[in-house]
């Protein structure tokens, strides 16, 4: 453990000019208030802060960050308070320590809950200073090296996981690459320990019998770059276990099918020098097609910079070569926290772009689980790169879709997307983006996100945005059905009501605005009853029971306006369309589901409330199914085809549901306009010869 002159004169290394005063302050106050803490080393607990703050001098970050470090577990763990912090150390010290501490232990919530509440409460807290994440990502570094000291398997599984899934890939995302790597590498010893143990032992195996070939090749490399006047430093390793698992999982190789376990980083001088090495080791060595990434003409959205190739050593030895300068070395191995050195004068807001993408995905997540999966796509790392028709760059996670990238560039240009040219060409927007494709967003004024899109797009924006606008639009279309409802239940009440009936009806519900009484009429989330109690107190005495309550004014509701899907589901069982007589079934926060009114399972729905509902007028499309049997000869299906074609029909899905020759039946699903379209198609396929019976199914 660092002792305090030590840590502070580590500071005043790199920042003579660093307040000695405030920093011994704050080590003499974390060690004073945890006192005779413990950790599950045995060792003080005021010896886990003292660290992180050694790993923050390695950053060479600024004073008030390594503070933060000495103090970012006093507020949770001890007495003290932020009020106490920003007294002691100052207002940006406080809000710094405030951001990293836990802001309430959810010891009682599910751990899927209670891991996405902190991420929540985390992702809000370093939006405002990324000197959080920093100081977050040293604290988990250090309790992953002691992970092993805690004595219940699970809790070691559940931390190494959370690790896995959250910040190693948060570290990758500000380009701390040394941090990320040792976590991985950490996690994986736990909680896949037996594939760890193997890979280890393989490796300790190749690393006997090689006799440092890893240190001649690099030595090579370093005589072929010099003999090409090139002043350079070439350093190889082997690649950690969890990164030869990955890739051993990922190809369905086993370990000796993996060929690139060496990689070597050749460190130059300038750009310049980093392609003049480049083309000498393509020269000297033959490079894997396919392998080359230029990162420094394109850099990664963490500002990742270098030069990546393969090539094959001797006769068959595959090896990675990564190509770089020194500035892009520390940058790369430190990332964002190397733009916060102390001497820094222009430093980052914290507000770099996929970091904002995050909030967004923070703000539309309806539920743990939807922010932990919209979350961990956002900060995936596999990505490509996609343009706009001027020439805008944009990454993307890997299987990305037009939609995606209309989401990428702007949230209300993802929302009117109706369709997109990639490299001129108009094509689907479920197309999966490669590296280098151009891509122009079509828009439509009065377009807006489709729930069909969920199916394939891949990153966390597009899905969270994707899902509130749909949730909203569900939310309003419900409050509309419920208010004609409200609208039929206020006849029913013995008197007139107004405004103030209905602001005082609100109060007596604790509700805020009438959408959410109507929201609340239309899920069935309240019984007409309490709507009715609320208007008029006393009017509902007498009252036959509830179960009859269905028994309305006769008095149909138009759906007119509501989408399918949204405001109301059509029934799989009888598949209504337009000019059917229909009734509604209405169930709690279920969407109410539309049958035919002659519907053989309508029984088994007595027990919600029932609808009288009608179309309204203009009611068009819906999906009508028919049964259709053939006589099994040649030419009889695509007659059946040709009176679909002659009937402007869309035919949505075809199955054979029977082979009972001289028969074949068929049960055909229709996009249909209404009742009368149908109807006619019905008479067609009756009138031909090939068919021996059509009829509704």
């Amino acid at each position: 453990m660092l002792r305090q002159y030590e840590l502070v004169e580590r500071v005043l290394e790199y920042d003579p000019d660093a307040d000695e005063a405030m920093l011994n302050r704050a080590y003499v106050y974390t060690v004073q208030k945890h006192g005779t803490q413990t950790r599950a080393s045995g060792d003080p607990y005021f010896s886990h802060p003292v660290e992180v703050a050694g790993l923050m001098t390695d950053l060479k970050l600024d004073q008030e960050t390594i503070a933060t470090a000495l103090l970012h577990d006093t507020v949770e763990d001890t007495l003290a308070t932020i009020d106490d912090i920003e007294a002691n150390f100052g207002k940006d010290v406080a809000r710094l320590v405030d951001g990293v501490t836990k802001l309430s232990k959810i010891e009682q919530m599910p751990e899927n809950e209670r891991a996405a509440e902190n991420l929540r409460k985390f992702l809000l807290a370093m939006s405002e200073d990324i000197r959080v994440l920093l100081v977050k990502l040293g604290d988990r570094l250090h309790n992953m090296r002691t992970l092993h000291f805690i004595k219940k398997p699970e809790k070691r599984q559940r931390i190494a996981r959370e690790t896995m899934e959250i910040y190693a890939p948060l570290a990758e995302r500000v380009g701390m690459y040394e941090y990320m790597r040792e976590m991985q590498l950490l996690a994986f010893e736990h909680i896949e320990p037996e594939a760890f143990a193997t890979i280890t032992k393989r490796l300790q195996q190749i690393r006997d019998q090689d006799g440092g070939q890893v240190d001649a090749i690099a030595l090579d490399m370093k005589h072929a770059l010099a003999e090409a006047g090139l002043s350079v430093e070439v350093s190889g390793r082997e690649k950690h276990p969890y990164s030869i698992w990955r890739k051993m999982a990922e190809r369905h190789v086993s370990f000796e099918q993996v060929t690139d376990i060496m990689a070597f980083r050749v460190i130059c001088d300038d750009v310049a020098d980093c392609y003049r090495a480049l083309g000498v080791l393509h020269t000297t060595w033959q490079f894997l097609p396919g392998k080359f990434k230029d990162y420094i003409s394109t850099p990664k959205t963490n500002g990742y910079r270098s030069l990546h190739t393969s090539l094959i050593y001797g006769k068959s030895m595959r090896v990675e070569v990564q190509i770089r300068t020194r500035e892009m070395h520390r940058t790369n191995e430190f990332g964002l926290a190397a733009h916060w050195a102390y001497k820094q004068d222009e430093r980052p807001d914290g507000q770099v772009g996929w970091l904002r993408d995050l909030i967004e995905i923070v703000d539309a997540s309806h539920d743990p689980e939807e922010l932990l999966e919209h979350t961990r796509m956002a900060i995936y790392q596999d990505r490509i790169f996609a343009f706009t028709p001027k020439g805008a760059l944009h990454q993307l996670p890997k299987g990305s879709t037009a939609v995606d990238f209309a989401f990428a560039v702007h949230t209300d240009l993802g929302a009117q997307t109706v369709g997109a040219k990639i490299n001129g060409r108009h094509m689907p927007l479920r197309t999966q983006l490669g590296n280098g494709d151009v891509v122009e967003i079509i828009k439509g004024k009065n377009a807006e996100p489709q729930m069909s899109w969920l199916g394939f797009v891949v990153t966390g924006k597009a899905r969270a945005a994707i899902r509130r606008a749909v949730r909203l639009k569900e939310r309003s279309e419900i409050a509309d059905l419920g208010q004609k409802l409200y609208d039929e239940i206020v006849t029913r009440v013995p008197a007139r009501i107004g405004k103030k009936a209905l602001r005082d009806a609100l109060k007596r519900l604790e509700m805020e605005e009438p959408e959410d009484l109507f929201y609340a009429i239309g899920a069935a989330n309240i019984t007409d009853r309490a709507v009715m109690e609320a208007l008029v107190p006393g009017c509902t005495e007498g009252m036959a029971d509830e179960d009859d309550e269905w028994l309305r004014s006769g008095k149909s509701l138009s759906i007119r306006g509501l989408t399918p899907g949204v405001g109301y589901t059509l029934a799989e069982c009888c598949h209504p369309v337009p000019g059917d007589r229909i009734v509604g079934l209405r169930q709690q926060d279920k969407a109410v589901e539309v049958h035919a009114i002659d519907c053989h399972k309508l029984a088994t729905g007595i027990d919600s409330d029932w609808l009288d509902l009608s179309w309204g007028r203009r009611s068009r499309g819906a999906v009508g199914r028919l049964r259709v049997t053939l006589y099994d000869r040649p030419g009889t299906l695509a007659e059946m085809a040709g009176i679909f074609a002659q009937n402007a029909v869309n035919v949505k899905s075809l199955e054979q549901t029977q082979l009972d020759h001289p028969f074949t039946t068929y049960e055909v699903d229709l996009e249909v306009a209404d009742l009368a379209h149908l109807t006619r198609i019905l008479s067609a396929l009756r009138a031909s010869d090939a068919i021996a019976q059509a009829e509704r199914a």
